[in-house]
C-alpha cells in the first residue's frame, strides 16, 4: 500500500482546499518543492501533486513550481489538473513526470485517454472525482451524467496504470475516507485503486490495511499531513510492517 502526500499548487503555493472549492483554500507553504523535499525527507516514496488553476482553466497553471518539485526531489511525480490534450501530455512525461492524471478529459475525450496510455504505458492514470456517485469535471465546478464504476469500465482495456478515486464530499474535511464507495469501484474493474479524500488519522491508515482493501493500491493524504493530524513516521512504519507480514496475516 503506498501512501501519496499531495501537493495542491494555486498560484504557485501549496494549498488545501475544502470539497474543491477555491475560495476555501488555506495555504500551508509558499514554496512547494520545499514541502516535497519535506515529504521526501519523511520517507515517502511516491508525491501526488495537482494544478488546481490547471483544473479549471483546462491547461498548465503552475508549471514553475512543478518544475522546481522535479529539480528539488527524485521522489516519483504523480500529477494531474488541466491536462488535457497529448502535447501536454508529451512535454510533463518529458519533463521527468512519472504517472500523468487525466480527469475531465477521461469523461469527454476517451480516445485521448486511449492513445495517451498506448503511447506512454504505465504512465497514465485516470482521475475520478465523484459527488453523490457522479463524476464531476472541471476542477469539480460541474457534474456529468456518468457514474464512477461506468467511467472506470469504459478505460478497463486501455491499459490505464491507475484509477484515482475520489469522494468529494469529504476531500479537506478530515471525515475519514469513503472505503464503501472506494472498494465497490475496485471491485467492478480489474485497473488498480487509489483512494482519495478525506483521510484523516492514524485509524484510517489501519483501515486501509484490513484485507479487504488489498485490492487497492494506495492512499492519498492531504491536510491530515499539514496540520499534524497523522504523523508521517507512525504511518509509514504501519506500512512497512504490514507490508513485511506473511501473506494471509
Amino acid at each position: 500500500m503506498i501512501l501519496f502526500p499531495a501537493i495542491d499548487l494555486k498560484d504557485g503555493r501549496c494549498v488545501r482546499l475544502v470539497q474543491g472549492d477555491m475560495d476555501q483554500a488555506t495555504v500551508f507553504n509558499d514554496d512547494p518543492a520545499a514541502q516535497a523535499a519535506i515529504f521526501a525527507d519523511q520517507g515517502f516514496s511516491w508525491l501526488h501533486v495537482v494544478d488546481l488553476d490547471g483544473a479549471f482553466a483546462g491547461r498548465p497553471m503552475n508549471a514553475d513550481a512543478v518544475e522546481d518539485i522535479l529539480a528539488r526531489t527524485a521522489m516519483p511525480l504523480q500529477l494531474g489538473g488541466g491536462i488535457r490534450d497529448m502535447k501536454t501530455v508529451d512535454g510533463w512525461i518529458a519533463r521527468g513526470v512519472a504517472r500523468v492524471v487525466i480527469g475531465t478529459a477521461a469523461v469527454r475525450d476517451p480516445d485521448f485517454v486511449r492513445e495517451a496510455a498506448r503511447v506512454h504505458p504505465g504512465r497514465i492514470a485516470v482521475g475520478i472525482d465523484a459527488r453523490d456517485g457522479r463524476v464531476a469535471v472541471e476542477g469539480w465546478a460541474r457534474l456529468s451524467e456518468i457514474t464512477a464504476e461506468e467511467l472506470g469500465r469504459r478505460y478497463e482495456d486501455a491499459g490505464v496504470a491507475a484509477l484515482i478515486y475520489t469522494d468529494i464530499t469529504r476531500d479537506g474535511i478530515l471525515k475519514g475516507l469513503n472505503i464503501e464507495a472506494t472498494l465497490r469501484l475496485a471491485k467492478a474493474v480489474a485497473i488498480p485503486v487509489i483512494a482519495s479524500g478525506g483521510l484523516a488519522s492514524i485509524e484510517d491508515v489501519k483501515r486501509l490495511l484490513e484485507p479487504d482493501c488489498a485490492i487497492l493500491e494506495g492512499a492519498i493524504s492531504g491536510r491530515a499531513l499539514y496540520d499534524g493530524r497523522l504523523d508521517p513516521a507512525e504511518a509509514i512504519a504501519l506500512i512497512k510492517a504490514a507490508a513485511a507480514l506473511p501473506a494471509g496475516q
